[in-house]
């Protein structure tokens, strides 16, 4: 193996290539040399020895999270056959990755490799677990950490290590890399990074030894726009200067501010999810004042819709199957989570609540959660994902593959839930009526898997508040967790609020925050989350703040340099609409209602406390499956399905057929069937419709051949069936 530095003269520009043999230490440490070998050859991957039972006999733990199991492994299991001191080539450890004997996973390490030449001269130093006075590792450097690129060009990464006594070392060519954007920057094993002539950005991914830097990667476009062109372009607050820095990097032109039209559809179904109303509608066409857009989301975010239209974003999160944990319970709980969005509780008062709650699952509804989530490692998955964004499911079994997070962060973080108590019958799917009390009891504990260890708890990063004795651990927790210093907290409710309003987040997942993901505007959270911070973490705040932004009145129609862009926001990404939003939407058009099991008459689908509550149209556009555990994942992709229920179904053939429906009551008016059409538009649009429209509407309604009350029925049906009802522009 070789070793490629880079000379100092040609440092920031990664031009010139020195290549330098790579030396054998004479003192081989197992964890400092022997375990990256293993590592950067996949020996302990998941497809390897690495997998959860091994392979042929011979597990490694994944990816080097537990250096003792994989020392033990290799010199003291298999009757000390894998590794022989006094003649290290016959050890397996060598002969099988060199070929020398049958090795399911091929050639790995050559005789002559530098790989090799460590494992060989481990074994012929009699395999010590730990070199005296081996400096561990602390961290790795990759550079350059920023790199703008032009078409079809390359770079080669550097990636130092550093350790605890103040050494470093390059282990550029034993580190791994990864990209997240292969399509417009690959590398290869040897960390050089390769671009076409796609535009757009990436992170590359160096990780060594369980610890991990990133080089983000941008390709702009080849035509030059002039810096006027960006300095000059609206701000309305802190949003559009952090955007238009990001198009100016990449050379990408917004698109054109959308009609009012398409904003006023917009922000109606964003905000209390619905379309608006023929008199809505007509009278914000009316307001000639030119803060119209601005009035609008104040009165919007005041309306009552507005909060059970968000409610039900976050039911969608917590929301139980009531099969298991009680239809009372999961009524209660969905009532707490109403009443808070309905008094405009800060957010971060909203998890304080949530994670401390206690009492009886009648009578407040909270303490549903931990009914529903009966361990602290499931405790631990659920509350650092929704509320920290940080995804800790892989930390449970080893460390995490993209992640700092190891089992020590786990189960220090699950030992916050560990005094939780319990009185009542439990639960018994699928039937759990009963009533239970959570309360904090003064027994529990979480233990380490693999060491025993009773593990004390401790948050994932900086400093909680100290747990008096007979203390609650959660309110520790809880404070840690929604503390103004704890950016984590704050970034994730902005992030998925930011995807909610702009068709994407900022970070994809919206609840993977990361380093190996990172945003793809940085400043733009930061300062975002900052603001919500500021701002007492009110929700309302956060979505005023957005929806103000000149970015968020785009259009969705692409310029000549914004086609392809699908991260940046250079224009509003057109989304399909909840299925919710898409049946009330259809009732208050057709105005007929609809009537669902377990609710009052007149109740509207965002309202619904369960996914039991039987709809095949909400079960057609997305909505959660109950029968999951828990029925939170909801699909927003188009299927057939979808079309096809549309065309065929025979509760919405009822709704714009009957009698009493908007299309009977129009077609027996005295309004001209110009008049009746530019109604539909509205109602369905948000629109009038243009002179193209409007001349093949009015001969079809003037067919003789159709009776005039069908072909209002057909126009409006038709409407009902197209993308420009079903997708928010």
């Amino acid at each position: 193996m070789i070793r490629q530095t880079i000379t100092a003269c040609c440092l920031f520009l990664f031009t010139t290539l020195v290549v330098v043999a790579e030396e054998i230490p004479q003192n081989v440490d197992f964890e400092n040399d022997v375990m990256p070998v293993l590592t950067k050859f996949g020996c302990n991957a998941g497809a390897c020895h690495g997998k959860a039972r091994g392979q042929n006999g011979f597990q490694l733990s994944l990816l080097g999270f537990d250096p003792n199991f994989d020392y033990n492994s290799l010199v003291k299991e298999s009757r000390g056959r894998r590794v022989f001191p006094f003649a290290p080539e016959k050890s397996l450890l060598l002969a099988k990755p060199s070929g020398r004997s049958p090795h399911g996973g091929g050639i790995r390490l050559p005789v002559d490799s530098f790989g090799y030449k460590i494992l060989s001269r481990w074994v012929e130093n009699g395999m010590p677990r730990e070199v005296e006075g081996a400096p561990s590792l602390e961290s790795i450097s990759v550079s350059p950490t920023d790199q703008v690129l032009t078409y079809n060009s390359e770079v080669p990464l550097s990636v130092v290590a550093r350790y605890s006594d103040g050494s470093t070392r390059d282990v550029t060519a034993m580190s791994d890399y990864q990209s997240n954007e292969s399509g417009i920057a690959q590398v290869d094993e040897q960390g050089k990074i390769t671009v076409g002539n796609i535009v757009g950005e990436a992170a590359i991914m160096a990780r060594y030894m369980g610890q991990i830097d990133v080089c983000n990667v941008a390709v702009p476009r080849p035509d030059q726009i002039p810096d006027e062109f960006y300095s000059q372009l609206p701000r309305e607050n802190f949003i559009d200067g952090h955007l238009w820095n990001k198009l100016q990097r990449l050379q990408l032109k917004p698109s054109a501010q959308a009609d009012e039209a398409t904003f006023l559809r917009r922000a109606y179904i964003d905000i209390i999810g619905r379309v608006p109303t023929l008199e809505e509608t007509e009278q914000f066409f009316a307001e000639q004042t030119p803060e119209k857009r601005r009035l609008l989301i104040d009165d919007l975010l005041a309306r009552p819709e507005y909060a059970e239209h968000w409610a039900n974003k976050w039911a969608d999160l917590l929301r139980p199957n009531p099969y298991r944990v009680g239809i009372k319970a999961t009524l209660n709980y969905d009532a707490w989570i109403r009443d808070a969005f309905r008094n405009n509780v800060p957010h971060d008062q909203f998890v304080r609540e949530l994670i401390t709650a206690q009492g009886s699952t009648f009578r407040n509804g909270a303490v549903t959660l931990y009914r529903d989530r009966r361990s602290p490692d499931e405790l631990t998955t659920i509350t650092s994902q929704l509320f920290l964004g940080i995804r800790l499911d892989c930390a449970k079994c080893h460390h995490h593959p993209f992640e700092v997070w190891g089992q020590d962060d786990f189960y220090s973080f699950a030992a916050y839930f560990a005094k939780i108590g319990r009185k009542g019958r439990g639960v018994s799917p699928p039937i759990s009526g009963s009533e239970e009390f959570v309360y904090v009891s003064t027994r529990g504990d979480v233990k380490h898997p693999l060491t025993d260890e009773v593990m004390e708890p401790r948050p994932l990063f900086g400093t909680a508040p100290d747990i008096a004795a007979g203390e609650d651990p959660r309110k520790s927790l809880a404070a840690w967790m929604t503390s103004p210093d704890n950016k984590s907290f704050a970034k994730v409710q902005v992030n998925r609020v930011w995807a909610d309003l702009m068709g994407r987040g900022i970070v994809e997942p919206v609840d993977d925050l990361r380093a190996t993901n990172p945003p793809t505007n940085g400043p733009l959270l930061d300062e975002l989350a900052q603001d919500f911070i500021d701002s007492g973490f009110d929700n309302k705040h956060l979505i005023r703040r957005i929806a103000n932004s000149y970015a968020y009145g785009l259009s969705s129609v692409p310029n000549e340099t914004n086609a392809i862009d699908t991260t940046n926001y250079s224009r509003h990404y057109r989304k399909r609409l909840r299925a919710e939003v898409l049946l009330d939407s259809i009732v208050q058009i057709t105005g007929q209602p609809e009537s669902f099991q377990a609710l009052p008459a007149g109740s509207s689908a965002k309202e619904i406390w369960t996914h039991r509550v039987g709809s095949l149209f909400l079960d057609a556009f997305g909505r959660p499956d109950p029968n999951q555990d828990p029925p939170c994942e909801r699909t927003s992709n188009t299927s057939i399905v979808q079309t096809l229920h549309l065309m065929n179904s025979e509760r919405l053939f009822d709704k714009v057929t009957s009698n009493d429906s908007r299309a009977a009551k129009l077609a027996t008016s005295d309004k001209s069937n110009e008049e009746i059409i530019r109604e539909l538009y509205l109602l369905c649009y948000s629109r009038r419709p243009d002179p193209e429209e409007l001349e093949f509407a009015v001969k079809y309604i003037e067919n003789p051949e159709i009776e005039r009350r069908k072909a209002v029925e057909d126009l409006l049906w038709a409407l009902l069936n197209t993308p420009e009802f079903v997708f928010k522009n």
